[in-house]
């Protein structure tokens, strides 16, 4: 399931200590609440997702699966017509598969893809086109470690060196707009798009339905978006209505 047909958008379910939570600028502590994961992903599922993106916001800062028993109680949830992805936490090819054989269809690596570039190639070769590699932008450098440190890598650059390892898609995430409904970087991700021919989520900023558009037009196969849909700036409806008539 690595491929995007047509252009979507993905409603983010960030857990932290069980509940549904939105970081702003990917600081930890900064959380709004928006309670049960499993309410949340019913809710999107019923406002018309086709996709889910989970993360275990506890797991990205821990480098452990810490709400490993929330997010099994919505893979168990979620009907399976509906995608779901999985970051945070996930630090091993082991660990990755077995997250794909309980029912996610792709998997999101960050910091593991940094430090390890050979685990992406790994988990390729039973599970083809399943790992999306995580590369989140703070000043225009990738960070890794729930964003606090960085790595000197180009996004760009590292998109690219990526998708020879055998990535079936680039999550590319701004942190410097991430959770503050301030705009998108647009620029930063149509470089990320170019330097790769397989599809490139974008994430972080998103406000407005005009983004949404924006981040199309700019290239992205999908755009994972969280506090504007929770905050209620826009439906996912009228998301969607939005991106189908370009």
């Amino acid at each position: 399931m690595s491929d995007f047909p047509e252009f979507e958008v993905i409603p983010a379910v960030d857990v932290q200590d069980g509940e549904v939570v939105q970081l702003v600028g990917g600081e930890r502590g900064t959380g709004k609440r928006y309670g049960d994961p499993v309410d949340a992903a019913e809710r999107w599922i019923e406002a018309g997702a086709e996709t889910l993106h989970l993360v275990d916001l506890d797991g990205a800062f821990e480098g452990e699966r810490v709400n490993a028993t929330a997010i099994e109680a919505v893979v168990e949830s979620v009907p399976d017509d509906v995608g779901l992805q999985l970051g945070g936490g996930i630090r091993t090819a082991e660990g990755a598969r077995d997250l794909l054989d309980l029912g996610l269809d792709r998997v999101i690596l960050g910091t593991a893809a940094v430090e390890t570039p050979e685990i992406v190639a790994e988990i390729d070769e039973t599970h083809a086109g399943s790992v999306v590699v995580s590369l989140d932008a703070k000043d225009g450098e990738v960070v890794v470690s729930g964003w606090t440190e960085g790595t000197g890598l180009d996004p760009a650059e590292a998109a690219a060196r990526y998708e020879e390892l055998g990535a079936g898609a680039i999550l590319f995430t701004n942190v410097d707009v991430e959770g503050q409904l301030e705009g998108i970087d647009r620029e930063a991700v149509e470089s990320v798009v170019d330097a790769v021919d397989i599809p490139v989520i974008a994430s972080g900023g998103v406000a407005t339905v005009e983004d949404v558009v924006d981040l199309k037009e700019a290239g992205a196969a999908a755009v994972v978006v969280g506090t504007a849909l929770y905050e209620g700036e826009f439906t996912l409806r009228e998301a969607q209505d939005a991106t189908d008539e370009i």
